[in-house]
This record gives C-alpha cells, structure tokens and sequence, in this order.
C-alpha cells in the first residue's frame, strides 16, 4: 500500500507527500511481524510507508477528518484509534495492546489542516478564527475575544516568541472592543498594523498564530506527555521517531531524550531534509526528526 491508496469516501485520491520519508523509515526499521504506533496520523503518509514495509500500525488523530479518511480507505493492517497520541497508553490497551516496537509522531498542524482554509490555522485567506485539531473546545476566536491583555501577551511571547508580545496584544483589546475578532484576516489585519514599518517578507501574524495554535491544542503539554507514554510503552530495542517543526517542540524532545533513563539516542543532532526535499516540499524546510531507541529492561 502507497500512501495515495488512502482515499475518503468520495473516492478522491488524495497525494500526501510524508516528509523526511526515507529518514523515518531508516530510523524506525519496520518489517513484518513488528507493531508500531503512528500517533499523528494525519494524512496517513508516513503510516502507508509502515504499512508497505510489512508492519501493523496503530493510528491516532483527534481530527474528524483524518479518522473519516482513514476508516474509508480502511488499508490492511491499520487499526484507527480516536484521540490524542498523548494518551496513546490508554488507546493501546483499550484494544489490548501495551508494547509496541516503534513510535512516530509527527507534531503540529497536518497539510490538510494547513490546506483546508475553512479551519482557521492559515492568516493568508479568510476563514473562521478557530484552530481547532479536534474540532471541539475553546476555539483561537474564544481566546482573542476573552482573554486579557497579559494573558494574551504571555501567549504570544511563549509559544511565538514574539519580542512585540504586549504591543500585539494590546491592539487585539483595542479591536476587540470595537467589534469581536472572528476571521483569520482580521486578525492577521490587526497583528501587521501592530507591526512598525512592516513592508515585506514574512508576515507578523505568522508568530501569534503559532501561538494561538499551541494554545489551543496544548500542542506542548500533548508533546512531554506523549514523550512519556513512547517511553513506557517501547519493548527493549524498540525506537522511537519525532518530527518537529520549530525550537520550543525540538527543544521538548531533545531534552527529553538526553534525559531519559530508558531511550538512548540515535543521532547526536536532529535530521533534515535535504536539498531535493526542501526544493520541492517547502514544508520539509523547517522539519527536525530525531530518534531514540529504548534500552534495558
């Protein structure tokens, strides 16, 4: 199976191009008779790779979408599971699975996230401010709308880093309470204005809502405690596989795993794409894959 043979109920193909592809495949080893977790299914790429290799993949997304795709195209040897890798433990035993032989998770927001514009995670076209993986919860607008100023500042300084952290969000309370914030291109509006000067490159929303997005997701909480679960559930040799996409989730992980009694790591520095990858997939650009694999009793 190719990760194009998972299909939605409509019947459309849909080309989920998995970065770092061959990398995750060195890096995990899969073969027949081995038992593995996709934690991020998403849209299932890196799964259709596994599966080709002759494993058995347990896939986790809290995503609507990602598990309606997935159960359509209902591919050989993928059991679906509905919820957030973070508590993979439970999900595992749930269908009475309590080691596995390798882990992938891929975190952050999926293409299909990204692409879909009616979700809100993109400030280039106009959509609902939501930023919602699993669709329900307190939503990007909630917290634009509710929180104070200091709330917000401390959001976009800590999963942004944004060093204009207060000046942001004093100009969201500012059109906030001349009319609610509700769509992405208000509020990428609003963050750009905040901005002096602000001509070209990259565009001064791309830090809040980053932020936002975090924030909602508990996308880092998700990620210490989906760090954990991997550690525990691993059989002795079994290996674990995360890729990241900016400094606070590399960060995470590679402290971790420099921490870490029972995981020893594969590679003294993150993996990244190479040129040919990064020429034709922009969004292996910023990609960071990192492995261990566990150790002892």
């Amino acid at each position: 199976m190719t990760p194009t043979d998972l299909t939605p109920e409509s019947g459309e193909i849909l080309l989920h191009v998995p970065v770092l592809a061959a990398e995750v495949l060195e890096m995990l080893q899969p073969a027949p008779g081995k038992v593995f977790v996709d934690g991020t299914l998403g849209g299932a790429g890196h799964t259709g790779l596994l599966l080709a290799a002759g494993a058995t993949v347990y896939g986790i997304d809290q995503d609507p979408y990602a598990l309606n795709r997935a159960r359509a195209a209902n591919p050989h040897g993928l059991t679906v599971l509905e919820g957030n890798y973070r508590d993979m433990t439970a999900l595992l035993a749930g269908v009475g699975v309590t080691q596995v032989d390798g882990i992938l998770l891929d975190i952050g927001v999926s293409s299909f996230q990204l692409d879909d514009t009616a979700r809100g995670f993109s400030y280039h076209t106009e959509a609902p401010l939501d930023m919602r993986m699993s669709q329900s919860g307190e939503s990007a607008a909630d917290v634009v709308n509710e929180y104070d100023a200091e709330e917000l500042a401390s959001i976009i300084y800590e999963y942004g880093e944004d060093r204009l952290s207060r000046r942001i969000a004093r100009a969201i309370i500012a059109a906030r309470e001349q009319a609610p914030i509700e769509t992405t291109v208000q509020l990428a509006d609003i963050v750009k204005r905040a901005y002096p000067g602000f001509s070209k490159g990259i565009h001064p929303a791309r830090r809040t809502f980053q932020a936002l997005r975090i924030h909602v997701n508990d996308e880092l909480g998700a990620l210490r405690d989906g760090l954990a679960a991997a550690e525990t559930l691993l059989v002795p040799g079994g290996r674990l596989a995360v890729i990241s996409f900016h400094s606070l989730e590399d960060r995470i992980v590679k402290r971790f795993l420099l921490g870490s009694e029972t995981l020893e790591p594969l590679t003294k520095r993150p993996v990244i794409a190479g040129d040919e990858e990064q020429a034709t997939n922009p969004r292996a650009r910023s990609a960071k894959l990192r492995g261990a694999q566990r150790v002892g009793a």
